[in-house]
């Protein structure tokens, strides 16, 4: 988790969960909590070291019972519908002390997902019983509300961004397939984007599976066919014939890249590489293509990384050349360090390489 997103855990959100708490459990010491959560450490904690922080110390002043303190935590957050990510210490809360209270717990879940999201919380109750939230994710997934629906395909993927991995899953994920089948036509942007995102997951390590459930489906439904496009977005970077197949891009017989050129063949670290090229085709017909270039970035110790990145899907034809002006950044990110040294840069018309260049960046 990104480090600056940890301020959304700041003095007014805890001022705001006191007020809150009291107004239906009175007994509750914002003095001590307060003190307790603003300790000498929350400084250097991440996110999630604070979200967790704040719900070992919530603990401390709410009832002993836990069906008691989970009653009051599920009043309590329906006044954190709108701080979103913030809002996850409530099924954090029942990640850290529901396990062994599974029916209250999973209600529990399904009622804070509906103010933030369950999806790391429910991680939990997987690994302890498969099958039995197999069933409880078919369960949500047709629920009337699109929070719980997404739920069931997000907090299942196995291998959810900031969560912990899910392994049996990524091993066997065939337990994932009917909650997909439920799913596959939501009417919800948001669970659609859920779906594709697991299936994407699933790709990498069961990339046939993928493939077999998006030629079963395509065509079926619009939702659907929006669903296979996104989930398939790995296999298509890494140029499966299959997958480029199943959108129509047969082959790159008879495309070109023609008079491929870059502005600077050095730049420096912080600039732009600007290139441009034109694509052209020799077939008689009208050919659908998926356009990208891959550049192999200087690492350290002389090494090389490649990456893709998508330009555009269009139609050409003999009569219609399409001319391309584009630009890559080489500004240091969090995400990606650059390094001196050689790097290519190549254009490549339905997963196959048309044409190439090498250029310095200092």
């Amino acid at each position: 988790m990104a480090s600056a997103l940890k301020d959304i855990y700041n003095v007014p959100f805890i001022h705001k969960l006191i007020s809150s708490i009291k107004s239906e459990y009175p007994p509750f010491n914002g003095e001590v909590f307060t003190s307790a959560v603003f300790d000498d450490q929350w400084e250097y904690r991440t996110l999630k070291e604070r979200m967790r922080h704040i719900t070992l110390k919530l603990n401390e002043g709410l009832p002993a019972d836990y069906e008691e303190s989970l009653d009051l935590l599920m009043k309590v957050a329906p006044h954190f519908k709108n701080e979103d990510l913030a809002a996850i210490i409530f099924p954090d809360y029942v990640e850290v002390f529901g396990l062994d209270h599974w029916e209250l717990s999973i209600a529990a879940l399904e009622h804070f997902t509906m103010y933030s999201t369950s999806e790391f919380a429910v991680r939990p109750f997987i690994l302890k019983d498969l099958d039995k939230m197999a069933k409880q994710m078919e369960n949500w997934a047709v629920s009337p509300h699109a929070n719980v629906r997404r739920l069931a395909s997000e907090g299942i993927r196995p291998r959810l961004p900031w969560g912990m991995a899910l392994q049996p899953l990524k091993k066997d994920p065939s337990p994932i397939i009917p909650i997909f089948e439920l799913l596959k036509e939501d009417e919800s942007l948001y669970v659609r984007k859920s779906v594709a995102n697991n299936l994407n997951d699933i790709s990498k390590d069961h990339p046939e599976l993928v493939l077999q459930l998006a030629q079963s489906w395509i065509g079926s439904h619009p939702y659907t066919d929006w669903i296979i496009k996104h989930a398939c977005r790995t296999l298509l970077k890494k140029s499966d014939p299959a997958a480029l197949a199943l959108f129509g891009y047969s082959g790159a017989e008879g495309l070109s890249v023609q008079n491929l050129r870059i502005e600077n063949e050095t730049i420096h670290i912080g600039e732009e590489l600007q290139f441009s090229f034109a694509t052209a085709s020799e077939r008689n017909e009208a050919t659908m293509i998926r356009l990208e270039y891959r550049i192999h970035y200087a690492k350290a110790l002389g090494k090389q990384s490649a990456k893709i990145f998508k330009i555009t899907e269009n139609t050409i034809s003999k009569d219609k050349p399409l001319l391309y002006k584009k630009k890559q950044s080489f500004r240091n990110m969090t995400t990606r360090k650059h390094y001196p040294g050689d790097h290519t840069i190549a254009i490549l018309i339905n997963g196959e390489e048309k044409a190439k260049l090498s250029f310095i960046v200092r």
